[in-house]
């Protein structure tokens, strides 16, 4: 695969840095108290023995140690002799380098040998596995981070190695992990019609449940194609509090660098779909907001967006943006409508303001329409009450913590 002799040093040089050294947020403290599911290795050991393994991972499915420190589950699990067949790695990649919806190639770990299934390549439909790739494969482990929010496309991938595992008929293990914004839950519940790898099932942007709690939820509630149901096993967490704040001690993905950004993504992401950008392209990604369009006046946060390692063609690449700097809020930790709203008042551009790709983030046709009109923040919040209700009596079912 590898022809050229520097590009495999390269590679190696790569998987070093990232698998030992990627980097920590600088306002993270790990909750040594919480245990992680990948750490409970006695939970699932005899599920491994004598079988061939694949792994739905990335650079956060990690054993954590002291201080800190930790081991990739791949390489953990290969020192204990299990027998990994194979690695599938999500959107972002194996090593969360890559840029959001990047095209990503399959290749071969250098370090283990192993084969890395691409589940957002080109020549797939995003987080499905084919079954081929499935031929020598016993049981599954999927090991991700995630952080809550429904258009972060950790879930959808999970709901489709679900599928996989279901299909044909091999048992899955979810480690399960915090998820930083478990305490609470708001947004609008998606619609159906506006069903897509950014959102597939109908749960509001904040879902409030871990990743595990999540599988069992798609399990149960029949989500799965033809009502089909995954062999599920969820290794729990241990010495885990939803209502108490857990800092990530490894950066989920490469535009969410701290704590702060994490909280507002739920918030600042519905600007992906409009000419207002989030952050990306700068330093402090979904902790920022601007556009060229906005009033210099009521806009006075100066910024401009550049390519980076995170965002290869940032929205308005090079052009100054007028905004708000968020990331001084001491109220963080909530879904907030407001942002938006300015932004569509503030903008001198209200005809090109949304595009087509707003209603998959909102997950509905209606927010969009009901700002336009001018709906008030309450009205809007209150059109979504019912659903929202009916959700959060549906989710304490699936409640482990």
């Amino acid at each position: 695969m590898f022809k050229i002799q520097n590009s495999v040093l390269f590679l190696f040089i790569s998987l070093y840095f990232i698998f030992s050294t990627y980097p920590l947020s600088k306002t993270n403290n790990v909750k040594s108290n919480v245990i992680v599911g990948a750490n409970q290795i006695s939970k699932y050991e005899n599920l491994l023995k004598n079988k061939r393994i694949g792994i739905v991972a990335n650079h956060t499915s990690v054993i954590f140690k002291e201080n800190l420190e930790y081991t990739h589950l791949v390489d953990s699990l290969i020192k204990l002799d299990f027998d990994i067949r194979k690695i599938f790695a999500p959107e972002h990649g194996f090593r969360g380098t890559e840029p959001n919806g990047a095209n990503i190639n399959d290749e071969i770990d250098i370090k283990t040998g192993l084969k890395i299934v691409s589940l957002h390549g080109k020549n797939r439909k995003y987080g499905e596995i084919d079954d081929y790739d499935l031929n020598e494969i016993d049981i599954l482990i999927f090991d991700i981070q995630d952080v809550g929010v429904r258009f972060y496309t950790h879930i959808s991938t999970l709901h489709y190695v679900m599928e996989a595992s279901a299909r044909n008929n091999i048992p899955l293990i979810v480690m399960d992990r915090p998820n930083p914004n478990a305490h609470y839950v708001d947004g609008p519940v998606l619609d159906l019609e506006n069903q897509s790898f950014v959102g597939m099932h109908e749960v509001p942007i904040v879902y409030g449940l871990t990743i595990g709690e999540y599988a069992v939820m798609i399990n149960n509630e029949g989500w799965l194609n033809n009502n089909m149901k995954s062999n599920l096993t969820i290794i729990e967490l241990k010495n885990y509090d939803r209502k108490v704040t857990y800092d990530l001690p490894i950066l989920p993905s490469p535009n969410l660098p701290n704590r702060k950004s994490i909280n507002l993504y739920p918030s600042l992401c519905l600007f992906e779909g409009t000419n207002v950008s989030a952050g990306r392209g700068t330093e402090m990604q979904f902790q920022i907001y601007g556009s060229p369009y906005l009033n210099k006046e009521k806009n006075n946060f100066r910024f401009t967006p550049k390519k980076n390692s995170g965002s290869k063609y940032p929205k308005h690449e090079n052009l100054l943006c007028y905004g708000k700097n968020l990331s001084e809020n001491k109220k963080l930790d909530k879904f907030d409508l407001s942002f938006l709203l300015n932004a569509y008042s503030d903008t001198n551009d209200k005809q090109n303001f949304f595009n087509n790709y707003f209603d998959k983030l909102a997950g509905t046709n209606s927010l969009k329409n009901q700002i336009i009109s001018g709906l008030s923040e309450k009205k809007i919040i209150q059109s979504w009450k019912k659903k929202l209700d009916i959700y959060k009596e549906m989710r304490m079912k699936y409640l482990i913590y």
